[in-house]
């Protein structure tokens, strides 16, 4: 007969081995509790805070005081006064965000594969804007536009805007502001996102006869879009918010939704219809953003 083959038992865990993992996963826990705090005290609280805010009697006032009433009629009438101004900002975020888009591409694949030695240099003239305020950007921005600037007088000469046309306090204006400030928050997630591309890829299309325009339709593009999503979502949340373009480079006709609640919460001290359309803002942002993402499908990036 055959003796029949020795078995062999699982070697037992070591205790020890546990230990380990427990204190692992504490530190972890430790490392992330700093963050955790943070986000907590400056960010859910006022959000919360916020929240209640806008569901103060809108009948209050800074003096007075408002009281909770749970009024949740603020919201309506929020959205109901003020819903060409949700219109307006998502508007010209969306076309900054595709000016950005169309400016920063080509740049980003330009750092990304033909900038050789000059590209730490390229990355430096990129993020230089940053070292200066971005209200002083802005503020040079008016003298750029101005009816007796460069651009205005260039444009009448050829004949693009009449004798008496202007940029400056139109909606061309608060867009080109909003470009320049935030092109960089395209530019970079693209370039990151380029960086990683085997080169040999997009050679191997023009190895298997495809032209440039499909080479780049089937290899280069989806290949960075997990950079084209991240920087339309850098570029679209801060501009569908953002208040200064529009205060220094526009007029009332061309001001966004931020301009309505920056003037509400200090000038107006109407803090319920402040908060109220702080709240609207950020669900339909994230709302939007959420869509977005799954739409592209990098849902890794929510």
């Amino acid at each position: 007969m055959s003796e029949a083959a020795p078995t062999t038992s699982p070697a037992p865990t070591s205790p020890d081995g546990d230990g380990d993992t427990v204190k692992r996963r504490r530190w972890g826990w430790l490392l992330l509790l700093p963050g955790m705090l943070w986000l907590a005290v400056f960010f859910l609280f006022p959000t919360v805070q916020l929240f209640f805010t806008s569901l103060y009697d809108p009948s209050g006032s800074y003096v007075s005081g408002y009281a909770m009433t749970w009024h949740v009629a603020n919201y309506a009438e929020a959205i109901t006064d003020t819903g060409n101004l949700f219109v307006r900002s998502f508007l010209y975020a969306a076309i900054t965000t595709f000016v950005c888009l169309l400016l920063a591409y080509p740049l980003a694949y330009a750092i990304a594969f033909k900038s050789g030695r000059w590209k730490n240099v390229m990355l430096v003239l990129v993020i230089a804007p940053f070292f200066t305020s971005f209200l002083l950007r802005t503020l040079s921005w008016r003298a750029i536009l101005s009816d007796q600037g460069p651009v205005t007088s260039f444009l009448q000469t050829i004949a693009i805007l009449p004798d008496d046309g202007r940029l400056l306090a139109t909606p061309v204006a608060v867009i080109a502001g909003l470009v320049y400030n935030f092109l960089p928050f395209m530019t970079l997630p693209l370039y990151a996102s380029l960086d990683k591309v085997d080169y040999r890829l997009i050679e191997a299309a023009g190895d298997l006869y495809s032209s440039p325009f499909t080479g780049f339709r089937k290899v280069t593009f989806p290949l960075s879009l997990p950079g084209v999503v991240s920087g339309t979502l850098l570029t679209f949340i801060p501009a569908s918010g953002d208040y200064i373009n529009a205060e220094l480079l526009g007029t009332p006709n061309q001001y966004m939704l931020g301009n309505r609640i920056q003037a509400a919460f200090l000038t107006e001290h109407n803090y319920p219809l402040a908060a109220t359309l702080s709240i609207i803002l950020m669900v339909v942002v994230v709302s939007m953003v959420v869509v977005y993402v799954r739409r592209a499908g990098t849902e890794e990036l929510v």
